[in-house]
């Protein structure tokens, strides 16, 4: 066996800068957190070839003091913990004291830095960790770290690099993290001397929203407000319509930290559990502040990870928090009317930044909750798939119903009164700074939007039907608008809620001929195995032999005729969703047999059936059918009129 010897300090601190500095926007992420924990109000960031040449990040923090600067570049010195108990409530982003000592050992850094009481700064130069050269310095207060050729001494590292471009979007993905983290702090992105991002920091989240994530996208999104059990919950969560295909515009921040959390990812996407479109992932922009001592930081060198003290309260908190809000819009789609002539940047709905997507997280079941609740629920939301609730709204199952223990009723969703955000723990907060003569985006004025608190609806517009378009549109007037409602999607989204309440039994039909057909292998195969949630739907099946079923009876819906395409359709739905839990099956099964019971476009309907449809729908009771789609456009008296160049 070879001879065990300690590491030359030299490697070892190339070993440590490996964990913590994995690309130029590690060193993005690093600095602008130092930047925030000194109390800057202002960082801008500068890089060069993707911020392989240069990195500078400059703030206008409290600045280090002249004989703390060398201390500064030392592993393990940090000014934010005292002692081991200061582990148990980190309230700062950083606190290691790895960062300087990791970028400085794979960099060549020049410090400048000033305190406000110091008439003189200091500077300091380091080349691979090593002081070079150290002298007085007239400078602003603040701090300014300039990283230059990154990686030149660990050739290793360096051929893994991606292309500047790809490097320099990583940066400024990390620099956006910052900023809807942080939105009382303005942050600037210079990429090889061009501005690709300056946010106000005027404290509203909406603003850095806006700079970060563009008008368009930024409008898209819905106010999410709750607190209960040392837990709040605010930002903003997109509507169902403006999902996305994939997860890229997840943002969750716990206590002002960026972080990546399957969990929460998890709470939030069973949160739009039939109300989104298959294969569509909702974004949000999510600040959870929890007890310092409630969630540990230190579980990874980059600290995007974190494990909470109580997971199975924090899924609730996020959970029904942005159900609230998704339960609280009443707004319907726009549309969309050009004239031939004219295109608007509204209705080309063009994002206005190219989001990275290095903070999507990676795709996972969501996890299974003890049965005991950690919070009580708002009047008039449903529970997610597999999540504890009370047993008075416990949705129908084919299996017998699990007992729980008795419910807590601590948690009451509030709307919260400000909506400036709070400073960053362990902060004192500081006076503004005056705003420079440089334009910053700032979104347009809007009513601030809270979520109301449970209660009746209030009496809703006036309307009236006007009639129906090719048997599948009802045209509602209401006041200045045209309302076109989907009476298929209305209805079916009807069947399907009134399919999950709990006493619900379809009526069924005995067949006096029973219906034999021969499925696919894997498909009889499905549809045996789960008799029992056949029964519960209104199916009577049963094994013919030979690979063939026999169905004796069915639910007054389903025509005779259709009896073999529906369980089909069923079979392929338990194919599906072999690993998915009993109400997340149960619902996708309810989403088949919804559609078919439900009224078709260009069929004739009765007036009856339309008007139940149009009352639904005006009552806010039905928004969106189970897979996602809109049920209801809006048409205004003003596109109208534009249309008809009447205005």
């Amino acid at each position: 066996m070879p001879n065990i010897q300690v590491l030359a300090p030299h490697v070892a601190d190339l070993i440590a800068a490996g964990e913590v500095v994995e690309r130029p926007a590690s060193v993005v992420k690093e600095l602008c957190e130092n930047a925030v924990d000194a109390g800057a109000h202002a960082v801008t960031v500068e890089i060069q070839n993707g911020g392989m040449s240069l990195i500078r990040v400059t703030d206008d923090g409290c600045g280090i003091a002249p004989d703390q600067a060398e201390t500064a570049f030392l592993r393990h010195a940090t000014s934010k913990l005292r002692s081991e108990y200061d582990l148990e409530a980190i309230g700062t982003l950083g606190f290691r004291g790895e960062a300087l000592a990791a970028i400085a050992a794979v960099a060549r850094v020049e410090l400048l830095t000033r305190r406000q009481e110091d008439s003189l700064g200091v500077s300091l130069t380091l080349e691979g960790g090593v002081v070079t050269g150290k002298e007085e310095a007239g400078c602003p207060q603040g701090t300014t770290l300039l990283v230059r050729d990154l990686f030149y001494n660990t050739p290793a590292r360096l051929k893994f690099m991606k292309k500047d471009a790809a490097e320099g979007a990583a940066c400024l993905a990390a620099l956006q993290r910052q900023a809807l983290a942080h939105p009382e702090v303005s942050f600037k992105f210079l990429r090889d001397g061009k501005q690709e991002l300056l946010t106000p920091g005027d404290g509203q989240l909406r603003s850095a929203m806006y700079a970060v994530l563009g008008r368009d996208l930024a409008l898209g999104f819905k106010a999410v407000e709750g607190t209960g059990e040392g837990i709040t919950v605010s930002g903003f969560t997109s509507l169902p319509t403006c999902c996305r295909g994939t997860r890229g515009y997840q943002f969750f921040f716990v206590n002002g930290r960026y972080i990546r959390s399957k969990t929460l990812a998890a709470a939030v996407e069973q949160a739009y559990a039939n109300q989104k479109m298959v294969g569509k992932f909702p974004g949000c922009v999510l600040h959870l502040t929890v007890k310092l001592n409630a969630v540990d930081v230190n579980v990874h060198p980059t600290k995007q990870e974190v494990k909470f003290g109580r997971e199975r309260e924090v899924f609730s908190a996020v959970y029904y928090a942005v159900l609230s809000a998704l339960d609280a819009d009443h707004t319907r789609p726009q549309a969309v009317v050009a004239t031939h002539d004219t295109v608007t940047r509204e209705q080309l709905s063009l994002p206005l930044h190219d989001i990275s997507h290095a903070a999507a997280v990676q795709t996972a079941p969501p996890p299974a909750w003890p049965e005991k609740p950690a919070f009580t629920r708002p009047t008039g939301t449903s529970r997610p798939a597999g999540a504890p609730t009370s047993a008075a709204a416990r949705r129908p199952a084919s299996a017998p119903e699990k007992k729980g223990p008795e419910q807590s009723a601590a948690f009451v969703w509030e709307p919260r009164r400000e909506p400036a955000a709070p400073p960053a723990p362990g902060r004192e907060p500081r006076p503004a700074p005056a705003q420079s003569r440089e334009e910053v985006p700032v979104p347009p004025p809007a009513e601030p939007e809270t979520v109301p608190e449970a209660g009746p609806q209030t009496e809703t517009e006036p309307w009236r039907i006007v009639g129906e378009l090719f048997r599948t549109y009802i045209v509602v007037e209401q006041g200045d608008k045209a309302l076109l409602i989907d009476k298929h999607a209305a209805h079916e989204r009807m069947n399907f809620d009134k399919m999950r309440q709990q006493d619900y039994r379809p009526m069924s039909q005995e067949l006096l001929t029973p219906v034999i057909f021969t499925p696919q292998p894997e498909e009889g195969q499905a549809l045996l195995e789960h008799l029992g949630e056949l029964d519960a739907l209104g199916f009577a099946v049963e094994d013919f032999g030979g690979g063939a079923l026999a169905v004796r009876r069915i639910p007054d819906y389903v025509d005779p005729g259709d009896t073999e395409a529906t369980l089909t359709e069923v079979a392929g739905k338990l194919l599906q969703n072999r690993t998915a839990d009993d109400q997340k099956r149960r619902d996708e099964l309810l989403h088949t047999v919804a559609c078919k019971a439900a009224i078709k476009g260009g069929w004739k309907s009765a007036p009856q059936e339309l008007e139940r449809a149009v009352e639904a729908v005006m009552s806010g009771q039905v928004k969106y059918c189970p897979h996602g789609r809109p049920v209801c456009i809006e048409l205004t008296k003003k596109q109208l009129e534009k249309s008809f160049k009447r205005s």
